[in-house]
């Protein structure tokens, strides 16, 4: 996935139990009218997740994701002209949301799970490989690091190193440092501040900060609810530090931005 302009991937959390909307769009028909508004809001990526990955978040059975993401996969591919990607980190998910018209897999534990890596060779798609340190269950406990981007780095490159040796070209992969993903305050900072350093691999950089408990801590607490500003905010800088794809809720807003920020940036008077 290399892009020369910013691409906004638009989330939506077909999950009873998501951090940011609550369930608001576990209904699938409901789900398919957000997606198609985010599309017409900007959005260059549809992202469909059925398993929350919240912090202390609980695990949820093969069948029940399949339940809540295939229909909607299957009714979205009639209804955007956008590619859709399948959140997930189980290659049965994986299989069976690409036949039912993904285009993309993204996964929070970069095709660790066993059978995913060889799953994602067959399917021959785009891959996104996030960093996460722990599990969802325990990552927030205590995260630490030697030296967090460097740390991240010698993850990917193995990574890296793993996809090819399956198979998947470089040119499929994106990389995701996963901002909150077994990451305190400071961490998630300095990933933010030194994103261009992930460009040594040579392939699309996905930043997801939206509506993150990072900045609600940023603006003194704040609930996920009144945290828009602040994630359109952070996702303007994580595209002008390098990020090709920005990860967002808000798409419209986030949408106002890079327009604005696009048209100064390059504006020839």
């Amino acid at each position: 996935m290399n892009h020369s302009e910013p691409i906004i991937m638009g989330v939506l959390n077909v999950t009873p139990d998501s951090f940011s909307d609550g369930g608001k769009f576990f209904d699938s028909d409901l789900a398919i009218d957000q997606a198609k508004s985010m599309v017409e809001n900007g959005a260059g990526i549809i992202d469909i997740g059925g398993e929350s990955t919240r912090p202390g978040a609980s695990a949820v059975s093969l069948n029940d994701e399949l339940e809540r993401v295939i229909p909607v996969i299957e009714a979205l591919t009639k209804e955007i002209n956008v590619p859709i990607s399948i959140d997930t980190s189980k290659p049965e998910v994986m299989e069976q949301a690409i036949s039912s018209g993904a285009n993309i897999i993204n996964d929070v534990n970069a095709l660790r799970a066993e059978g995913a890596l060889e799953m994602a060779a067959k399917l021959k798609v785009d891959v996104c490989l996030m960093h996460m340190q722990g599990n969802p269950r325990t990552m927030q406990s205590n995260p630490s690091y030697a030296d967090v981007v460097g740390d991240i780095k010698s993850f990917f490159k193995e990574r890296i190193n793993a996809c090819e040796r399956a198979g998947i070209e470089l040119s499929s992969i994106t990389l995701d440092p996963g901002f909150g993903f077994g990451k305190n305050l400071g961490h998630n900072i300095a990933l933010l501040k030194n994103l261009s350093e992930f460009h040594e691999f040579g392939v699309s950089i996905l930043a997801g900060l939206s509506r993150k408990s990072m900045i609600g801590t940023l603006l003194g607490d704040k609930d996920v609810d009144s945290r828009m500003i602040g994630s359109v905010t952070a996702a303007l800088i994580a595209v002008e530090n390098g990020a090709n794809i920005i990860r967002v809720h808000d798409v419209a807003e986030t949408n106002d931005a890079l327009k604005v920020w696009q048209q100064i940036k390059y504006f020839r008077g």
